[in-house]
């Protein structure tokens, strides 16, 4: 009667031995340490300052880019339509009248009218600056876009319109002992023609100017945002941006 008592005591006794509930505690919890640490913050290191860098370098770099574009450049718009046709008006004014028979080419190229009506030496400055700067320089600075030749064609043009008041004023005081005619409407066409001119080409190359400083302001942002991460990466592997 004692073995089957025995028996029965036997799986009592190696139950605590295979009960697999007891040994799962360490393994959910041992389970659990990989997602924690999954979830812990990584702390930017060295390539991520390194990647910051070369960003605000790159930025700085393009907008020194777009600096220099629009430095060279001129963007008239709607104003190159209307250079356009006063440059035309211009040459228009030359086949007028500029004093009594002699029209501005005649008085441009000292020709025997131009040389009977008395034309004084503001006058031949006059033509010879409108068709310079008002004609040609305006003719190419549209054709080129380049913001150097706008900018001379505004100088040219409004030296051209001091001149072309002289002029006016030199044919409404000549001596009354010469035979000469007074202004002609060719003279007052190119002369107004040429203020207009002065006016917008003015426009435009202060247009320019303002997009330029708007420019040059964000690429030194850009650049001081380049140089704060340059300074921040002084240790192994740090990057210091070289502006030009």
């Amino acid at each position: 009667m004692s073995e089957p008592d025995d028996t029965a005591h036997t799986p009592g006794q190696q139950q605590p031995a295979q009960d697999p509930p007891a040994q799962r505690p360490p393994a959910a919890a041992g389970s659990d340490a990989p997602a924690s640490s999954a979830e812990t913050p990584r702390e930017p290191g060295p390539a991520d300052d390194r990647s910051a860098a070369d960003a605000a370098r790159r930025a700085e770099h393009d907008a020194a880019a777009a600096e220099r574009t629009i430095a060279s450049a001129i963007d008239p718009g709607a104003r190159a339509m209307v250079v356009a046709v006063a440059v035309l008006v211009l040459l228009f004014s030359f086949t007028l009248a500029h004093t009594g028979t002699a029209n501005g080419w005649e008085v441009l190229v000292s020709a025997d009218d131009a040389g009977a009506e008395a034309i004084a030496l503001p006058s031949r400055v006059f033509l010879t600056l409108a068709v310079a700067f008002g004609a040609v320089m305006s003719m190419l600075a549209l054709i080129t876009r380049r913001w150097v030749l706008a900018w001379i064609a505004l100088a040219g043009c409004a030296l051209a319109s001091v001149f072309g008041m002289l002029a006016v004023w030199s044919r409404q005081t000549v001596s009354p002992n010469l035979a000469a005619a007074g202004v002609g409407p060719g003279l007052l066409l190119g002369w107004a023609t040429v203020i207009v001119l002065t006016f917008h080409w003015l426009k435009v190359v202060w247009g320019r100017t303002v997009a330029q400083m708007d420019a040059e302001h964000e690429r030194r942002r850009r650049a001081a945002d380049a140089e704060r991460y340059g300074d921040g990466n002084t240790g192994p592997g740090g990057f210091t941006p070289r502006l030009k």
